[in-house]
């Protein structure tokens, strides 16, 4: 299975993603995704964290509390949306990643709330280390099937988070300050598999979280779905 991973921009950050989708099965082949090396062939799609998406893409504001530093990276969510639209427009199962989620919201109409505030950052933001936090998720979501749960304690990184919902989207579970924590299809009939989330699964892998299911489960889903997936496209070839 050939994984395309976006660049996070940190080698040791993007190795994080790498080792956690490899530690399931060997043969995963992780392809890295930037746009010096461009698009590549893949299976499927995760798309990683890193810095806020360009506000212009949204109608957002430019102005806001924590801007980045460095301002925003416009090349590199062009090329994510280019790679989200191939991994659709082919029928492959996608995977976000805290920024990945709030820039799969935006490739399909929704917006983001540029920055919680302090209230909001004593729960989800990272000042210095990454906070830990309950999520709860909807009893009929594709996400509670997947864990086989109801409620856990993920890791949270992030000052944005997802405002109004993208066309065809749906909220699979929220913090309990009710800022969305997961996206998934509303309707996921003849659509491929799709499923995002707010926390840092591959940190938490790392990190020996209890919670096992919040970063294993979802891991072991999305690559079943990629071999699927393959599966289906060889037989029909």
């Amino acid at each position: 299975m050939r994984i395309g991973l976006t660049y996070t921009g940190t080698e040791w950050k993007h190795e994080n993603y790498s080792r956690w989708l490899r530690a399931k099965d060997g043969r995963v082949e992780i392809v890295r995704l930037d746009i010096i090396g461009g698009l590549k062939d893949f299976d499927g799609l995760v798309l990683s964290g890193g810095v806020d998406v360009d506000p212009s893409l949204y109608g957002g504001s430019t102005e806001y509390a924590q801007q980045p530093k460095l301002g925003w990276e416009k090349l590199r969510d062009q090329f994510e949306l280019s790679a989200l639209e191939l991994a659709w427009n082919k029928g492959l199962p996608v995977l976000g990643v805290c920024r990945g989620l709030q820039l799969m919201n935006i490739a399909r109409g929704g917006n983001l709330v540029q920055d919680l505030g302090p209230i909001g950052d004593e729960m989800h933001e990272n000042t210095p280390e990454d906070k830990r936090h309950p999520v709860i998720l909807d009893e009929d979501s594709l996400l509670r099937e997947i864990v086989g749960s109801g409620a856990g304690i993920v890791n949270s990184a992030h000052h944005q988070a997802v405002d109004r919902l993208g066309d065809g989207l749906r909220a699979n579970g929220r913090a309990e300050d009710g800022v969305i924590e997961g996206l998934e299809w509303a309707d996921a009939a003849g659509k491929p598999f799709l499923l995002a989330v707010q926390w840092h699964p591959e940190r938490m892998y790392m990190d020996g979280y209890t919670d096992a299911y919040f970063y294993e489960a979802i891991r072991d889903r999305f690559l079943e779905e990629v071999e699927k997936t393959t599966n289906n496209q060889y037989a029909h070839h």
